[in-house]
């Protein structure tokens, strides 16, 4: 294949092998076509021809998707397959790890570009919180956890540190279990517990999208099943987007979903009809459990 050839190919999503050498069919091209249509108010997030980088390794390839506003979207695939990386360019935190970039593309957060130099990092993961797979507490008492992200952006409006603590705690049910503890180290807390800790210091922030980076992996099944349900009630006032490879979990908690392979978008649309119905016999394989 020439240098234009493979160019021209890249661009289309034609012609184009896995990992694994599955070919890719023509009529993956357009994944984006497949997701549900939605009016450009619906979309908190869009994602354009993004195309990303671990040194010299790309591992995300001509990427377009897009987000709603209360509805949760499942990323999901085998490991390895770049689910991680997408989420993390959706708030730029992927630029935190060195070597890793976005070379070519658009992430669109109600329709401005995320990575234009009006755009401040910061900022941006204000508004698009993220929780990551394992809990990460600061080394600090429950309370100033909560605070950290919200004094440092001056959201408390008037509030005392407390309440405006406890209300964040209670929306992830944790208050009522630690209500007399607020001045222990958060590291005193369960595993399922720290993580609605980070999902409350999150919410504090005020953003309108969650990320969640695979936030069941770490955590009992109790606790598993208490994130789902938050999930579910946060879902009708943000935009969620989680990483999963839990195909279960994937059907329960997610409206839309979005099947990557190889660092493609395979497959994306209606959760229930993508597992009913898959389009692709990657997809088809993927649900059946013989690939992941």
């Amino acid at each position: 294949m020439s240098a234009a050839d493979e160019k021209t190919s890249r661009r289309s999503g034609r012609g184009i092998v896995c990992s694994d050498d599955l070919p890719l069919r023509a009529e993956l091209a357009d994944p984006y076509g497949r997701l549900p249509p939605l009016r450009s108010t619906e979309a908190v997030l869009e994602v354009r021809g993004v195309h990303a980088v671990y040194g010299d390794k790309e591992v995300l390839h001509n990427i377009f998707c897009h987000f709603p506003e209360k509805r949760v979207t499942a990323i999901m695939g085998p490991s390895g397959c770049g689910k991680s990386t997408l989420v993390k360019i959706l708030n730029r935190t992927l630029e935190l790890t060195p070597g890793a970039k976005v070379i070519a593309g658009t992430v669109l957060y109600h329709e401005r570009d995320i990575y234009d130099r009006q755009s401040l990092p910061m900022d941006i993961r204000k508004r698009i919180g993220i929780i990551h797979q394992r809990p990460v507490p600061f080394p600090m008492p429950i309370l100033d956890n909560v605070l950290f992200g919200a004094n440092f952006h001056g959201l408390l409006n008037g509030m005392s540190p407390r309440e405006y603590a406890e209300f964040y705690l209670d929306k992830v049910g944790l208050l009522e279990e630690i209500k007399d503890r607020l001045g222990d180290p958060a590291s005193k807390l369960s595993g399922g517990q720290q993580q609605r800790l980070c999902l409350a210091r999150t919410l504090a922030n005020q953003p309108e999208v969650i990320l969640m980076d695979e936030p069941c992996s770490a955590i009992d099944p109790v606790s598993t099943q208490r994130i789902e349900a938050l999930i579910s009630e946060l879902k009708k006032e943000y935009a969620i987007i989680v990483v999963t490879h839990n195909m279960n979990q994937a059907r329960r908690i997610s409206d839309q979903a979005v099947f990557i392979f190889g660092g493609r978008i395979i497959e994306a649309g209606d959760t229930a009809q993508l597992f009913k119905e898959p389009k692709t016999e990657l997809a088809q394989s993927f649900v059946s459990g013989l690939i992941g």
